[in-house]
């Protein structure tokens, strides 16, 4: 008998999109998410279940072996890269662009650029690769206010359609990475459960292939 696997999900547009995968692996959930509150689903298969955590948690409980598999969006994973994870796939799903945004015409400034972001590292990483120097300001959500009360100039984000951005007087500037999920693996889970793992793998291929 195949050994428990567990696969770290978060819910929302990632979920919905991974469905289609799991199907085609003969994984199919026994309860909806958006519906239950339960946080570990069985599925169809007695010896896989699914964890039910936040996007930015999935590589942690991939990382310390809580989930043997998960599925990231690569703007985590540029975040919180860690030893212990394989990515081994890109799903082609969730997929959007981190971006430089701003207003159209920027205000004179005579200081560094001064950039709002949650996304630290990959900003940090950007602006030290151009050679520039920019004072960071972190802030989790509505970044976009931030070039209107002057409290950036400029914000790092995911950009999608870009309305938000239109709706708010901002543009895109510049392209840091293209963003999409991708499948994660514990490193000592893809040596002991490689049986169980490769075939997933090779279903999601399949599909994402077709």
């Amino acid at each position: 008998m195949s050994e428990q696997l567990t696969i770290a999900l978060s819910k929302g547009r990632i979920y919905k999109d991974t469905l289609p995968l799991l199907e085609a692996a003969g994984i199919e959930p026994l309860e909806d998410p958006s519906k239950s509150r339960k946080l570990i689903l069985p599925t169809n298969q007695e010896n896989v279940r699914l964890l039910i955590v936040r996007a930015t948690d999935a590589p942690t409980y991939v990382a310390h072996g809580a989930a043997d598999i998960g599925v990231a969006g690569k703007d985590v994973l540029m975040e919180a890269p860690s030893d212990n994870i394989y990515e081994l796939l890109d799903l082609k799903i969730a997929q959007c662009k981190l971006m430089v945004a701003g207003p159209e015409r920027e205000k004179p400034h005579g200081h560094r650029l001064k950039i709002a972001t949650k996304y630290l590292k990959s900003a940090q990483a950007y602006y030290a690769q151009k050679g520039e120097q920019v004072d960071l300001i972190k802030l989790y959500g509505s970044m976009e206010i931030a070039p209107l009360i002057d409290l950036a100039d400029r914000i790092v984000d995911l950009v999608d359609t870009g309305n938000t951005l239109r709706a708010n007087g901002l543009v895109p500037l510049e392209h840091i990475a293209d963003i999409s999920s991708r499948l994660i693996v514990n490193q000592h889970a893809y040596k002991t459960k490689f049986k169980q793992i490769d075939h997933i793998v090779k279903q999601f291929k399949s599909v994402i292939e077709s």
